[in-house]
């Protein structure tokens, strides 16, 4: 169990360092992106491997945390929240909902009885819908904290 919460905290910063790179930011941005990304996954990975809270909730609770973080350590690192805050939110982003969705609604599409199609349909539907919400909880969780302490939150560079 604790080798795969590790696991899903260093995979989590590998992937917030790799997407941070992107932007290019300041060098000393990467390692707090790293911390970020792993606390906010990690959070999640606890809430439904152990807690079993449904993957909406989870991540919702998860993006709140790195919302937070991205704005109280922006002082500490002298840049914008939104330096940490994208790259750590997109480890979580939900791309196997998403595959599965479409591959629902290719098999959808490839079978016309009338039983099958609605089986590959509700797949569809469901993974579709569960990949939505967590994208909102991703939108909703990481712009709170910044809306809530926004003093705090745009006064990080000045």
């Amino acid at each position: 169990m604790w080798i795969n919460f590790f696991e899903d905290a260093l995979f989590a910063s590998i992937a917030a360092i790799g997407f941070s790179a992107i932007s290019n930011p300041p060098r000393r941005a990467y390692i707090y992106c790293a911390m970020i990304a792993a606390a906010g996954h990690s959070l999640r990975w606890v809430l439904i491997s152990l807690l079993h809270v449904h993957i909406v909730a989870a991540t919702l609770c998860g993006a709140l945390l790195i919302g937070w973080m991205a704005v109280e350590l922006s002082h500490k690192g002298r840049v914008p929240a939104d330096t940490f805050l994208y790259p750590s939110l997109l480890p979580m982003i939900p791309g196997i909902y998403a595959y599965r969705s479409f591959g629902a609604l290719t098999l959808c599409v490839w079978h016309g009885a009338d039983t099958e199609f609605m089986h590959y349909f509700g797949l569809m539907a469901s993974n579709a819908l569960t990949c939505l919400f967590i994208l909102l909880a991703l939108t909703l969780g990481g712009t709170l904290p910044m809306f809530l302490m926004k003093k705090r939150s745009f006064s990080a560079t000045r």
